[in-house]
């Protein structure tokens, strides 16, 4: 027989499941147990106390005469002669009666008065183990003990005390907000759609989603004590580790059918036991007749039999039919209760309503029906669920664990000097933008990339040396304060972006800007070119960079087209195909029309009277016989055609008289047309990497050339005309098949960059060391060769004094 302990192991839950557990669960688990006690207790009574005890039922009233005796037995029946309780002799010994009781116990009792404990017992582990099967089955085992976990650490989690006080507070300056008046609030640029209307006078994108409101004053956050770094930490992986659990339980509904089931067995486990018990409880009883068939052994056929345990079993069962009828109705109600609401979907509306965290997301499945069983049991474990639910929340705690780590110090670390010698600081995958930021007041140009949570406040109108911004996938939130700054300071602005939508809508109201840089898609069906439809309002802007996918110049670009100076299209190996836009730009002094799969100089370009330099870098331009056509461009000064498939330059190039920078590098030319040696002016011409095998005489014509590169082409020999170009500063003739280096080279007195590396060359001419300017940082070429070099020549140029350079040339 089990003891009461050790049956009782079986209800055994973990004290943390009992979450978990609401009132009617534990109420039938104290049912359980009471009828584990009745069961054990009427078990015990039955081993040590149950019997019967016969007598027989005599034929006649008188009956003294012995019964003849079977063979072997008649000592047995006549050693001693016995009476019955009315005196009436019976002539049976003690051992025919024990041997009667025995038999009559199982022949003459029914089964249900001798099995009853142990069924009781069966069926009492049976609703046990239904109740619990839940926390013990792998699948679901594992879920609810990961939620618990989770939500023990939530709970007692400081973040969520502070959090919870930080609603508190928002509360109570609301009220005081309403009380006082706004009139004294900060204004603020929001890119919500559903925050107030927008000014009247304030121009907005309405296509692309995008509010500015300047009317709706928003609440100053009262400002958070920094957490212990340690607590904010922990409360960050909470964070994390509820957006995993929910991921991964919201998508099945496991554990709510599994509690049904169990109920529903609980229920059926009720009914057939009620039924079969109501049956046979009238079957236990005190008085009983057996037949034992034993006649030939003992003389008597019907025996009249008592069950001394009757009275005490029928108590207890009785009881324990109370027990199970109590036990049915809770199963009862716990289904009604599981059908009667949607317990696969929860709702955070009152948690919502009674705090700052609106955005705490309704969850279903699993996720909602754990957090129903919770409620049962304490409505606060679910409101302080919650707060970790909130990307609100989240973002809070970011804010601050931002600020605690990126200090003033630290950022000044990172601050850096850039190309153009301004102090720059580059933040990158950072949850926010730390307030420490908007502190270094003397920074030139600053960096936001990865930062999707990005908030620009007040606090940036400090920073008065602040000209440049970077927003790389870094759609930037700004105050009313910090964007009225912006629009009179900033004069750079660089908007990397995926989708046209990231972009803010505030970039396209800063009337100060002067130079603007898009990049990302903007040729999508959804984008439709809604994020350059408000450009009309920057007018100042004077240069434009977008790298993008179009297949047309936007119309758009049209409205800035009066005062745009410069425009740069970046286009990915997309075709442009639509230039006509381009005629509107009168005043476009520079024009880059990189990587657009152009195939001629397109016509539009002829229109643009005020062009100075041309660049179509990286196209599919075989022929350039339009160039005829550049002849009315009387300001063109550089043209940029590196990068193509040309195969030659047509002699019209002669036309373009004001052209000081040619660069055709990268293309499929094979000789240079004495037409390109007409050009007086030009300064700097670039033919590398191509196939010419020979310098035409006529580059002597070039007296301005101060730049010259045909590295990579066929060149074996230098015409001495070259060194006629006495104002070159650049020669660079590395990679050709060049065997010797005319001792006229001394004659380029401006030299200060020879590249020789990549020829079959034998030596170097020791008059390179009459070449002032000319160091050996500037001199390209083997080490062999110069190691050969004279020792005074290389002693020449090893100096590292510098001699300036006269200005213009």
């Amino acid at each position: 027989m089990f003891t009461l302990a050790e049956v009782a192991s079986l209800n055994d839950i973990q004290p943390t499941y009992r979450i978990l557990k609401p009132w009617w669960d534990v109420f039938m688990d104290y049912l359980a147990v009471v009828m584990l006690m009745v069961a054990i207790f009427a078990g015990t009574m039955q081993l040590t106390k149950d019997q019967v005890v016969c007598l027989p039922v005599l034929q006649s009233t008188v009956n003294t005469k012995p019964q003849p005796s079977t063979s072997g037995k008649a000592d047995f029946t006549t050693v001693e002669t016995t009476t019955d309780s009315s005196g009436r002799k019976t002539n049976l010994d003690f051992q025919q009666y024990v041997f009667i009781n025995q038999m009559c116990y199982h022949l003459a009792l029914p089964w249900y008065s001798k099995y009853f404990p142990y069924l009781v017992l069966i069926h009492t582990i049976i609703l046990i183990v239904s109740s619990n099967f839940w926390f013990k089955y792998p699948k679901t085992c594992s879920k609810i003990e990961h939620f618990v976990s989770i939500l023990g650490k939530c709970f007692e989690s400081p973040w969520t005390t502070k959090a919870l006080s930080e609603t508190a507070c928002e509360d109570s300056e609301e009220n005081k907000q309403r009380l006082t008046g706004a009139q004294s609030l900060p204004k603020y640029v929001s890119t919500s759609s559903d925050e107030g209307s927008p000014s009247a006078s304030t121009p907005m994108i309405t296509k692309s989603g995008f509010k500015f409101s300047a009317d709706k004053p928003m609440i100053e956050v009262p400002s958070v004590t920094i957490l212990d770094k340690k607590d904010g930490e922990q409360a960050k992986a909470l964070f994390e580790k509820v957006r995993k659990f929910r991921a991964h339980v919201e998508d099945s509904d496991l554990i709510y059918k599994l509690y049904v089931g169990q109920t529903v067995i609980k229920t059926v486990k009720f009914i057939f036991i009620l039924c079969y018990t109501a049956n046979f409880v009238n079957t236990i009883s005190f008085e009983h007749i057996c037949n034992p068939k034993v006649e030939h052994l003992i003389g008597y056929t019907q025996f009249e039999c008592t069950h001394n345990m009757a009275y005490m079993l029928k108590k207890l069962l009785i009881s324990y039919i109370s027990l199970i009828c109590v036990y049915g109705f809770i199963c009862l109600y716990t289904l009604f209760w599981l059908f009667r609401i949607p317990l696969k979907e929860y709702s955070f509306e009152k948690v919502r309503e009674e705090s700052s965290f609106s955005d705490i997301p309704d969850v279903k499945n699993d996720f909602a029906f754990l957090l129903h069983m919770v409620d049962q049991y304490d409505q606060l474990y679910s409101k302080r669920f919650g707060v970790f639910l909130s990307e609100v929340s989240e973002n809070k705690l970011r804010e601050i664990s931002l600020n605690h780590e990126w200090t003033f110090e630290k950022l000044r670390q990172h601050v850096s000097r850039n190309a153009q010698d301004k102090q720059e600081l580059h933040l990158f995958m950072l949850s926010g933008v730390p307030d420490a930021v908007f502190d270094l007041t003397d920074l030139d140009v600053l960096k936001l990339e990865l930062i999707p949570e990005a908030k620009i406040p007040a606090k940036i109108s400090q920073m008065t040396n602040l000209q440049e911004l970077h927003l790389c996938h870094c759609p930037a939130k700004v105050e009313q304060t910090a964007f009225s700054f912006l629009r009179d300071h900033l004069r750079c602005l660089h908007v990397k972006f995926t989708d046209v939508a990231e972009i803010p809508a505030w970039v396209y109201l800063l009337k100060n800007l002067r130079e603007l840089y898009l990049i990302g898609n903007l040729n999508s069906e959804n984008n439709k070119m809604i994020g350059l439809e408000s450009l009309r309002e920057l007018r100042h802007l004077k240069i434009l960079h977008v790298k993008s996918n179009l297949t047309k110049i936007p119309p758009n670009i049209t409205d800035v087209a009066p005062h745009l100076t410069k425009l740069v299209i970046h286009n990915d190996g997309t075709k442009l195909v639509v230039l006509n836009s381009l005629k509107k730009m009168t005043n476009v002094a520079e024009l880059e029309l990189q990587n657009c799969e152009l195939e001629r100089i397109p016509h539009a370009i002829f229109s643009l009277s005020n062009l100075q330099e041309l660049d179509l870098k990286s196209n599919s331009i075989r022929t350039i016989e339009e160039i005829i056509s550049f002849q009315h461009l009387k300001r063109l000064t550089c043209l940029k055609l590196w990068h193509n498939k040309i195969v030659n330059i047509p002699s019209s190039i002669t036309h373009i008289k004001n052209l000081e920078s040619l660069y055709l590098s990268n293309n499929k030319l094979e000789s240079l047309p004495a037409a390109v040696f007409s050009l007086q002016k030009l300064r700097c011409l670039d033919v590398s990497y191509n196939s010419i095998a020979s310098i035409p005489v006529e580059i002597g014509l070039l007296q301005n050339l101060q730049h010259f590169h045909i590295t990579g082409n066929k060149v074996d020999v230098l015409p001495k005309q070259l060194f006629k170009c006495v104002k070159l500063r650049t020669l660079s003739l590395g990679q050709n098949c060049i065997t010797s280096i005319p001792d006229k080279v001394s004659q380029l007195l401006q030299l200060t960059h020879l590249e020789l590396k990549g020829n079959c060359l034998d030596r170097l001419p020791a008059t390179l060391g009459q070449c002032q300017l000319l160091r050996k940082s500037g001199l390209v070429v083997e080490d062999h060769l110069f190691d050969a070099l004279p020792s005074e020549v290389k002693e020449v140029l090893n100096q590292d004094t510098s001699i300036p350079f006269a200005n213009g040339i």
